[in-house]
Formats: structure tokens, C-alpha cells, sequence
């Protein structure tokens, strides 16, 4: 990993801490940790599609955010192994780390959703088992996606969502650009919901 990568994600960090701070009021606010577990599908992931797929890659994660009365903020830390494929002398992964501004009307128990953020996609991949061919892609990426959040307890609840994440900049493996440039998945997704 270089200096760059880890300023850049220093970067993002200290924005998604700030964002938090900033909408934490002391009234309304209330806090959260989401962490999730879903599959990657479209784009350059292993499935075409959610459906009818035997070759699903899980993608685990954790949210840590903010929501108020209408908007919110999280900053979401997501890891897909073997993203884009299994094969023999291959293994890769994909990570992203993404700042969202959340739309989440407090309606009652059950909240819908939509959100669109910025961040880091890196992917990672390694073409024999001594690791003599390793390549990382390090670039700036959007996300947009939506959701419902359902409380079951005041301070546990689940959520579901759907999300689409979009490299900014070109795919880059070995020092060559790929010839489908920009890294684009989906990911469904649930998860838990610990609010504070």
C-alpha cells in the first residue's frame, strides 16, 4: 500500500468524522453502527445479475453514521474477497470506503431511504500463489443506493438495501489500463442496526 492510498484514506476519514459531528445536534441526532453482509452482482462483479447466479461473492461490512429527523450520514467500510472470480494462481478483492449523505425521513418505526456518497474504491488482485504478478487499483468512486431501516427494539433494528458503486477513474492492472475501464457493481445487502 503507498502513502497516497493511506492519505487519501486519512482524508476520507477526517470528512466522514466531521460530517458526523456536524449533524449530531444534541436533540434529534442519534447514532448508529450497521455492520452488513451482502452479495455483489452486475458490472464487473462475478454474477451478471442478483438472480439466478451459483458464483454469488459476499461482500461484508460495517456503517458507523448519524441519522437526524430527515437527513442522515454514514461512513461505510466494505470488503468482497475473490471479486472477481476463483481460479487457480489467481485471488483478488475489492474495498470500498464510501461517505453518504443519507435522505431518511423519521416516519416511525420503519424508515426509508436513499443515499449517494464518495470515496475509495481499491481493488487488489494477485496472479500466481508467490504473489510475483500483484496489482492494486487505488481510485476515487460514487455510490448511490436505498433502503428501509425497521426498528425492533429502541435500540436494535434491520436494514435492507440496494446500492451501485462507480470507479471515477480507470481500472489499472500491472501498470495497463483495462479495457473495461471503470470498476461498476451492485450490491444487495441486509444488516443489523445498533443505535445509541
Amino acid at each position: 500500500m503507498t502513502k497516497h492510498y493511506f492519505t487519501q484514506l486519512w482524508m476520507a476519514g477526517m470528512l466522514g468524522l466531521v460530517c458526523v459531528l456536524g449533524l449530531a445536534g444534541p436533540a434529534h441526532a442519534q447514532g448508529f453502527i450497521s455492520p452488513l453482509v451482502g452479495v455483489d452482482f452486475g458490472g464487473d462483479a462475478r454474477c451478471p445479475e442478483i438472480t439466478d447466479c451459483t458464483d454469488k461473492r459476499i461482500n461484508v461490512g460495517v456503517a458507523l453514521g448519524v441519522t437526524g429527523k430527515i437527513f442522515g450520514f454514514e461512513e461505510e467500510f466494505a470488503y468482497a474477497r475473490n471479486f472477481f472470480g476463483e481460479a487457480p494462481g489467481l485471488s483478488s478483492s475489492v474495498l470500498t470506503v464510501m461517505s453518504n449523505l443519507l435522505l431518511v425521513p423519521n416516519i416511525g418505526p420503519i424508515r426509508p431511504y436513499v443515499l449517494a456518497g464518495v470515496g475509495l474504491m481499491k481493488a487488489h488482485v494477485e496472479f500466481t500463489p508467490s504473489s510475483l504478478l500483484t496489482s492494486d487499483s487505488n481510485s476515487f468512486g460514487w455510490n448511490v443506493g436505498g433502503g428501509v431501516m425497521a426498528r425492533v427494539h429502541p435500540h436494535l433494528g434491520i436494514r435492507g438495501d440496494l446500492r451501485y458503486f462507480h470507479a471515477f477513474q480507470d481500472l489499472e492492472v500491472l501498470g495497463f489500463t483495462v479495457d473495461n475501464p471503470k470498476l461498476d457493481f451492485g450490491r444487495a445487502s441486509a444488516a443489523l442496526v445498533l443505535t445509541f
